[in-house]
């Protein structure tokens, strides 16, 4: 069965444009031209992806993406948000809100083909390779098949961007990489590319879901001037 994605943009031009495209590309496609209708279509029919963009009449791409987050149901899904907005600042908030990618308008439908292929990719592979595996580290347990961390406070859910993120440092405790580095290794970025306050607005997401006090974090740590780590050595 083809995945299926669901593309929320008010323009219908442009939204008429991305379902060509990915249908070529083998993909079932639904549309809706509002945050609110898609929002509601993703509940009636979950997508194994969203494209999502921000500036839209009622309810914005931002908010769709928290709401999208806050779903049980729908926090697993890959957003790619697919936007004019093209400010640093604008990216930010779109990583703080939930994104796992960001694409800026105008934009190449090669580009664009090749962001959700790779998305889905990473999203397939996690499911098929690590089915019911846990990463333990001290008191941290990753559930690779929930995208769940358990704490000593709490259970939470990942997004599909942080579990990759926070999997990859429980895998190498103990080890420390700077925010380019984890551009290369964990998201395949070719070196001097991606941007490094991106990987910092995923640690501060990361932090604020596994921290008992994120601002004086124990178990992922900043390295002054190395970048960053999950602690090895943490009481059980």
């Amino acid at each position: 069965m083809s995945p299926y994605v669901l593309v929320v943009d008010d323009d219908e031009d442009v939204a008429e444009t991305i379902e060509r495209t990915l249908q070529r590309a083998g993909y079932t496609v639904a549309v809706a031209h509002r945050g609110a209708d898609g929002l509601q279509l993703a509940r009636q029919y979950p997508p194994d992806l969203v494209v999502l963009d921000i500036m839209m009449p009622g309810m914005n791409g931002i908010d769709v993406c928290r709401h999208l987050r806050a779903n049980p149901d729908l926090a697993p899904v890959p957003i790619l948000f697919l936007t004019a907005r093209g400010e640093i600042a604008d990216k930010i908030e779109g990583f703080e809100a939930g994104a796992d990618d960001y694409l800026t308008k105008p934009f190449d439908l090669r580009e664009l083909e090749l962001r959700v292929k790779a998305l889905l990719r990473r999203t397939r592979r996690e499911e098929g390779e690590h089915l019911s595996e846990r990463i333990e580290v001290g008191p941290l347990v990753l559930d690779c098949n929930t995208f769940e961390i358990v704490t000593p406070e709490q259970r939470v859910l990942l997004t599909p961007v942080e579990f990759e993120l926070l999997q990859f440092l429980m895998r190498n405790a103990g080890k420390v990489f700077s925010a380019e580095q984890l551009l290369q290794h964990v998201w395949g970025y070719p070196p001097g590319t991606g941007m490094p306050d991106l990987v910092r607005v995923h640690i501060k997401n990361i932090r604020d879901k596994i921290e008992p006090t994120p601002r004086s974090p124990i178990y992922l740590k900043n390295v002054l001037r190395r970048g960053y780590m999950i602690v090895n050595d943490l009481p059980i």
